[in-house]
């Protein structure tokens, strides 16, 4: 019994030893990657600049309106079938970088440009059941408020969840859940008031979208200065 125990010790002691002089094993190197750049400022620049043009017509800068399904909406939808594009493309980005609200945010306002483009755009004669005589003429500025009340509510979504982030991207949803609001009223009950008054608050979301852009580009090995979002909360050092 000792022996069979002596013997059970020694080979125990053995594959202990056998176990402990080998070598560890070393996983193989995983390949490098390059990483993808943050398709955020392509996003809000291509809605920056969308949002600027039309803030521009709602208000009647120098006199240039908007007659949906005319003629003279061209050059907003070229303008939007630009950069829809580019909006699409950030928020496909956003995807691959693993960025849900940007994802969302740049897919669906990219969205919103091309739905809006397909007003204004003549051949898709969306004006054209409301303009027939069993219509009045208020019906269409009505169905295109429903629309933008749609976004209005889309937008304050997307301000809830901007509430923990930064003054600055706050600001903008603000903005422009308020333009959104403001239009949608102002298509309603068909003030012109209303109208400019949504482009004042366009406007001061494009230019917030671009502040934002400069404050995600702008670093020290690129620019003698930076800009800061005013984060909500400290990052970890």
């Amino acid at each position: 019994m000792s022996t069979a125990t002596s013997d059970a010790e020694k080979g125990t002691r053995h594959h202990e030893d056998f176990t402990s002089s080998s070598p560890t094993p070393v996983a193989p190197a995983l390949p490098q990657y390059r990483q993808f750049a943050n398709p955020t400022p392509l996003g809000l620049c291509s809605f920056a600049l969308t949002t600027f043009v039309l803030s521009l017509i709602n208000l009647q800068t120098r006199g240039v309106t908007i007659v949906y399904g005319t003629s003279s909406s061209t050059f907003l939808l070229l303008m939007n079938l630009l950069f829809l594009n580019s909006q699409l493309l950030a928020g496909l980005g956003e995807f691959f970088v693993g960025n849900t609200f940007g994802a969302t945010a740049f897919s669906s306002y990219g969205a919103f440009w091309l739905s809006y483009a397909a007003i204004l755009v003549p051949s898709f004669n969306v004006a054209a059941p409301y303009s027939a005589a069993s219509s009045s003429p208020e019906e269409f500025k009505t169905a295109i408020s429903f629309f933008l009340f749609g976004w209005f509510i889309f937008t304050f979504l997307m301000l809830l969840a901007m509430l923990k982030h930064s003054v600055a991207f706050v600001f903008l949803f603000t903005t422009l859940d308020m333009a959104f609001l403001t239009l949608a009223l102002g298509e309603y009950f068909a003030k012109e008031a209303l109208i400019k008054a949504g482009g004042v608050f366009g406007l001061l979301s494009a230019f917030s979208a671009w502040y934002c852009t400069l404050a995600l580009i702008l670093n020290k090995d690129n620019s003698f200065f930076t800009v800061s979002i005013v984060p909500f909360q400290k990052r970890d050092t």
